[in-house]
């Protein structure tokens, strides 16, 4: 349960659960369920609803914990913003964002391991990670009249 794997990420990081990390949790569980994706700030505005002094850097510093943890991803759009998505780190995938309306789209695509090796050759780099982008236009955004 992803609920259960944010508390331990909490704890492994030496953080406790006190009740804005619980809060903190609850939401990401809920917004799990929904698979919607969020901004920090958004997400900071809802919690101050039921807990007014909520500080923000301990909204981000939990998010920036769990995007590490990699039950969190943090998901690029072509504008330069980003949003993050609970996705519970289960299995590697991309996203594919609309360039119009920020739809977010898991895909289960990614290069082959050889790839990464000859780009590390022709790079000398030890490649220990990769995030790959695509952008694109949704259906919706397609057909709807400009």
């Amino acid at each position: 349960m992803i609920a259960d794997k944010i508390y331990a990420a909490f704890e492994e990081a030496s953080q406790r659960n006190t009740r804005p990390r619980k809060l903190i949790a609850e939401r990401l569980v809920e917004l799990a369920q929904s698979g919607a994706d969020f901004t920090i700030d958004d997400l900071w505005q809802e919690l101050r609803e039921g807990e007014p002094h909520l500080g923000r850097a301990t909204v981000y510093r939990s998010v920036e914990m769990l995007v590490n943890a990699r039950l969190l991803d943090r998901i690029e759009f072509a504008d330069g913003s980003h949003h993050y998505r609970v996705c519970g780190g289960n299995h590697h995938h991309h996203h594919l964002t609309c360039i119009r309306c920020h739809r977010v789209v898991e895909v289960d695509v990614c290069l082959p391991v050889d790839q990464f090796a000859a780009i590390g050759n022709q790079t000398n780099f030890d490649i220990e990670g990769h995030s790959l982008t695509l952008f694109g236009r949704c259906e919706d955004c397609r057909t709807a009249k400009m």
